[in-house]
This record gives C-alpha cells, sequence and structure tokens, in this order.
C-alpha cells in the first residue's frame, strides 16, 4: 500500500485524501441584491455607504430579535426595519409604507409620517440598537432605550439602512457592543433554509 501512495504522490504531487463537506450556518449581511443603484457595501457586507438603503439578506421571522448599527461617520441616515417593496433608491426611508426607522434628524418615521422625536440626537461613534417582536420596534442609544415604541407592521420584515450625505454605519448582527434586551436575540436564519440537499 505505502509503494502505491509513494507513486500516487510522485504522479499527481500529493496524497490522495479524503474530505468532508462542511456545512455553515450562513451568515447575516446586507443584501447586495436589495440595495439602491447608487449605496456602496464593503467590509463583508456590514458596511453601507453612497447613497440609498439596503436591507439585510435575511427576513425577521423569530419572536424577539436585535441588531445594532454604528455610527462611524455623519451624514444622512437612518437604521430600523423594511419590507423588499421599500424603494431603497430613495432616502430617508419612513416615507413609505415599506419602512418603519430612526432618522439622522431623531424622528422616528413610518409612512411619511414622524411618529416620535427623540431629543439626543446620535453622533459619530454611537451605537444604535434596534428590537423588533412582530408587535413593537424599539430603539436604542448607546445601550439606552429611547422610548420610542413603533407598531402596525404588514408583511415579511428586514434589518434596513440608508445613507446619503456622507454618511457611513456599520451593522452588527451579532457580539453586541451592548447586550440585547432580556429575551431579545440576534437575529437568526430559518432552518429550512440551511436545507439545500
Amino acid at each position: 500500500m505505502a509503494f502505491y501512495m509513494c507513486c500516487f504522490k510522485h504522479l499527481c504531487g500529493t496524497a490522495p485524501h479524503t474530505s468532508v463537506p462542511v456545512r455553515t450556518t450562513p451568515t447575516v449581511i446586507l443584501d447586495t441584491g436589495y440595495m439602491g443603484h447608487e449605496v456602496v457595501i464593503v467590509k463583508n457586507g456590514v458596511r453601507i455607504c453612497g447613497t440609498g438603503g439596503a436591507l439585510g439578506n435575511v427576513p425577521i421571522l423569530q419572536n424577539k430579535a436585535y441588531f445594532e448599527v454604528k455610527l462611524q461617520q455623519s451624514g444622512v441616515w437612518g437604521v430600523g426595519i423594511a419590507t423588499r417593496n421599500a424603494n431603497l433608491n430613495k432616502v430617508p426611508l419612513g416615507e413609505d409604507a415599506q419602512s418603519w426607522v430612526l432618522c439622522s434628524d431623531g424622528a422616528v418615521r413610518h409612512n411619511a409620517e414622524e411618529k416620535h422625536k427623540i431629543p439626543d440626537i446620535p453622533q459619530e461613534g454611537d451605537i444604535l440598537g434596534v428590537s423588533y417582536d412582530h408587535v413593537e420596534l424599539n430603539f436604542y442609544i448607546n445601550g439606552r432605550p429611547t422610548n420610542t415604541p413603533v407598531t402596525g407592521f404588514k408583511g415579511t420584515v428586514y434589518p434596513a439602512l440608508y445613507v446619503d450625505d456622507g454618511a457611513i454605519l456599520d451593522v452588527v448582527f451579532e457580539n453586541f457592543s451592548h447586550g440585547p434586551p432580556s429575551g431579545y436575540d440576534s437575529i437568526m436564519v430559518e432552518k429550512s433554509l440551511l436545507e439545500n440537499d
């Protein structure tokens, strides 16, 4: 047997080995298939810049989900949730019935209506948290709740971010800077999406 292995190694440059395919869980990132035409997504799908919006690649299906966004550079921006029918080429989001967002001016918007206004506008370096439980959408700044709940969602929603005027945002779907609220967890990939065999 050693003779055959030696010959195989001599002819092919390496000895044969068996490989076992490894199944990995897909990573939640920003979806380049659902972004505005002038949006740039970099850093392995976690940084958004340019002009327009982008959705996450995984819908929020679990009961209680949380994600964070770091404000890397000021400008016009927004974070929240949206359906795949939201117009990602038009900023700001929150101007249609398909998106619910906290905007850079401190307004929480949906369907062109200001639902709330927060007094402390987030600044560069701040961490914005987003929690969603299919009943309420809540926002956090550096781990502190803004007490601006939004309700009345319809359809399947995804994490949503938009940028304009030089804003740069980094989305974090795990390993959070501030722990999620009690009972909330990172966005989970639905098991049926993993079963492609």
